[in-house]
């Protein structure tokens, strides 16, 4: 188990991007900073049968393939159960899947709990 405590990475991955692709990178266009894909970390807590499990920063990155923001060490930042009126992709790709996520004390990782439809509704 890679990263998490209860919790199975996906098995293989699709290589995204080679060192040849920057040969061909044009940088007269300025870039603006990429923003990490939260519909990976839905699919991936869509294919989950454990009910509650921790996966650590890393492993989240892992699976978003992408570096996670400086805010994200914050607990409001995962939290569902704060201000759920506020839409964030982390959050929302948590709530489409039925889990709650809670930021451990520690910062080192998340912790997901499968909710059940009644509670969920408020969110809806």
């Amino acid at each position: 188990m890679i990263g998490g405590y209860g919790a199975e990475l996906p098995k293989a991955k699709v290589a995204q991007g080679s060192i040849a692709a920057y040969d061909d990178l044009d940088v007269s266009t300025p870039r603006t900073p990429s923003v990490p894909d939260y519909d990976l970390l839905r699919a991936y807590l869509a294919a989950q049968t454990k009910d509650e499990f921790v996966l650590t920063m890393d492993a989240i990155e892992e699976i978003i393939d992408d570096a996670l923001p400086r805010a994200s060490q914050r607990a409001s930042w995962w939290e569902t159960d704060r201000a759920p009126e506020e839409q964030m992709p982390q959050r929302e790709a948590c709530i489409a899947t039925g889990f709650v996520a809670t930021r451990l004390p520690d910062g080192s990782g998340v912790k997901f709990n499968r909710k059940t439809a009644k509670f969920l509704r408020k969110w809806k």
